[in-house]
């Protein structure tokens, strides 16, 4: 099964709230995004968003250049469909992060749970290759990504672990670190994850 066909089987078969990530609420992430002071025209992708309910809360605030990128399209339409008559407000890239080449550049990367994701040391570099080139000089980006004490894997996949030290030594030669800390995500299952959220500004 191709990549994207697992993410489009996992997204058309279950619940919106029967994926271990599901947040009714994304509060860290907004928490963040919120400390940063930005402009509401401030450019935002949100890579790997599923069917999160960031793009709703965003739009709610105010913003109104918002970016979501998956690889399932499933995923991209329900987020259309209930953010309705707001959905103008939403860009759309329906792509393996990996993969993305569209040429934007944004003010604020945001990732939860995708960059853990990719293991191979190659598609990794692309990755970084790719935030680097997508990201504006003195934009932000938000990372989450399960800790060194986390699962070590996530929907049948295996996963890389990180703790705030490894992904400051990871990006520090193009990134600034702001903040890190580790936060325990309690899961739909009544089963907890934890995560290494961390927030960089980018210098070069």
């Amino acid at each position: 099964m191709s990549n994207k066909d697992h993410w489009e089987k996992i997204y058309s078969t279950k619940e919106i709230d029967g994926v271990s990530w599901y947040q009714e609420t994304p509060t860290t992430s907004l928490n963040i995004i919120d400390s940063l002071k930005l402009n509401l025209n401030t450019s935002i992708i949100d890579i790997g968003a599923g069917k999160s309910f960031l793009a709703d809360n965003l739009l709610d605030l105010g913003y109104n250049d918002i970016t979501i990128l998956d690889i399932s399209r499933n995923a991209l339409n329900e987020v259309t469909r209930r953010v309705g008559k707001k959905n103008h407000k939403i860009k759309c890239i329906e792509s393996n992060v990996i993969d993305l080449s569209s040429g934007q550049k944004y003010d604020v990367w945001h990732d939860r749970a995708v960059f853990h994701f990719i293991t191979n040391n190659q598609e990794r570099e692309k990755y970084l290759d790719l935030l680097n080139s997508s990201l504006n000089k003195d934009g932000c980006l938000i990372i989450g990504t399960f800790s060194e004490d986390g699962p070590l894997k996530c929907s049948g996949l295996e996963v890389q672990r990180y703790s705030v030290k490894d992904l400051r030594e990871l990006l520090k030669p193009n990134f600034k670190f702001i903040d890190g800390f580790k936060e325990i995500h309690d899961t739909p299952f009544n089963t907890s994850q934890s995560f290494t959220f961390c927030t960089f500004k980018k210098i070069k």
